[in-house]
């Protein structure tokens, strides 16, 4: 069994919260204030092994930062025992460990120097660290005059170029383009292959499930488990929408057709994704999408989807007046904007059917996601042709976005799930 590398017993980080900022001092000087204890950590163990690859989740305020913060030293900890053997690059918020005031070289001997390393020893570094933070000449400049892309480009650089055993990230990655992102990951494999230790931080499920070997799931300061990047992250879609133990998504007979709801039997469908705050709709709403959700091969409503399993886009249109068609739809598009897929009802030959003023609908589209890993942009429709001209009633232009979790993928927008075999004939 491979030696534990980081050991986290018992973790505890205490804030004491005030009712009003003065009360602080008040206490300080012995006087009596009301206060309430937060737990950004409550009782958190777990170990990581040599080599692994450890992935840390949880929505925002689970002790994710808290944690990596602990076990890097920049906070102590209110109870609790942190142990770890061998030498730790981390690169945490964006600006920690950095002195906005000096020049990006200055700043490469500062980390350099905090972390251990001489100056002959950085010297040594130095053209390493340069290639790949590629910023040029604003490597003479204050680090403050950086953009976000560049300043994570230059500590992304620092951290990983001085031979750490323990290379710790917290969502910095997120920053820096796509282009910088590809060439950190192609990093974390040599990493792994080199047998070092990676403790990864990130709201991007998709790397996690590729890249770690083992997931930790908070929620609220405490460990809910560790597992498998799948079970965790399955798991983690039912803490969004509170429902663990949920029983999985019975789809009834006949789920892609048609059918008349009472509007007084219809709950609002959860969302727990974040919706375009600057949708493009429009439309003379003749027919209304009043609500619509994503749903997972396990019934769950997320936004993020396995590649190669099957999932739901529902919609609930109303009818605010007599029509005597509809056409439902829904378009996949990419960040840059171009249709990658999408269907509607006149394209699947679904029967059209004269609905009165009041009518809701429930349209499901259920189909299995072949497009390569990423993120996506989801757009829905409903259109028609009152007297014979065509028209729209209600389009909601990326409405939200769609990630695909995949642990591996081919060239080009889909995948067709090739077999590879390989006989020596000779």
């Amino acid at each position: 069994m491979s030696e534990s590398v980081i050991t986290i017993e018992n973790l505890n980080k205490v804030y004491r919260l005030y009712d009003k900022p003065f009360d602080r001092l008040k206490e300080a000087l012995g006087m009596k204030v009301h206060s309430t204890e937060h737990y950004a950590l409550n009782d958190v163990s777990f170990d990581v092994k040599k080599g692994e690859t450890i992935g840390i989740i949880g929505t925002n305020g689970s002790g994710k930062s808290t944690c990596l913060k602990i076990i890097t030293g920049v906070l102590n900890p209110t109870s609790g025992n942190v142990k770890v053997n061998g030498r730790i690059s981390a690169l945490l918020e964006l600006g920690a460990g950095f002195n906005p005031e000096y020049s990006g070289l200055e700043n490469v001997y500062l980390n350099g120097t905090m972390i251990g390393f001489s100056r002959e020893e950085i010297d040594e570094k130095l053209d390493a660290i340069l290639d790949f933070a590629d910023i040029g000449e604003y490597i003479y400049q204050p680090v403050k005059s950086y953009s976000s892309g560049m300043f994570v480009r230059l500590a992304f650089a620092v951290a990983i170029n001085i031979e750490p055993e323990i290379l710790i990230v917290d969502e910095a990655l997120s920053v820096g383009d796509v282009f910088f992102q590809a060439k950190c990951y192609k990093k974390f494999e040599e990493f792994k292959e080199n047998g070092k230790t990676i403790l990864l931080v990130s709201h991007d499920l998709g790397s996690i499930s590729k890249y770690c070997d083992r997931v930790v799931l908070l929620n609220n300061g405490k460990k809910l488990d560790e597992g498998s990047p799948k079970k965790m992250v399955d798991l983690f879609k039912k803490v969004l929408v509170k429902q663990e133990g949920v029983q999985a998504y019975d789809a009834p007979e006949g789920a892609n057709e048609l059918e008349d709801i009472e509007i007084a039997e219809i709950d609002t469908w959860k969302k727990p994704f974040v919706l375009n705050p600057n949708v493009l709709e429009y439309g003379n709403k003749m027919a209304e999408i009043v609500d619509f959700t994503i749903i997972d091969s396990k019934g769950i409503p997320t936004n993020t989807i396995e590649k190669f399993s099957e999932f739901t886009i529902k919609m609930k249109i109303k009818f605010n007046m007599d029509l005597e068609d509809a056409i439902y739809a829904f378009t996949i598009k990419d960040l840059r904007g171009t249709e990658i897929t999408g269907t509607n009802s006149m394209f699947e030959k679904v029967e059209i059917k004269d609905r009165k003023k009041g009518t809701l609908l429930e349209i499901d589209f259920t189909q299995k996601m072949l497009i390569q890993g990423g993120d996506y942009l989801l757009s829905l429709g409903c259109t028609g042709y009152p007297q014979g001209e065509f028209d729209v009633y209600h389009r909601l232009y990326d409405v939200c976005n769609i990630m695909v979790i995949s642990s591996k993928d081919t060239v080009g927008f889909f995948d067709m799930d090739s077999s590879v075999q390989v006989e020596v004939i000779q």
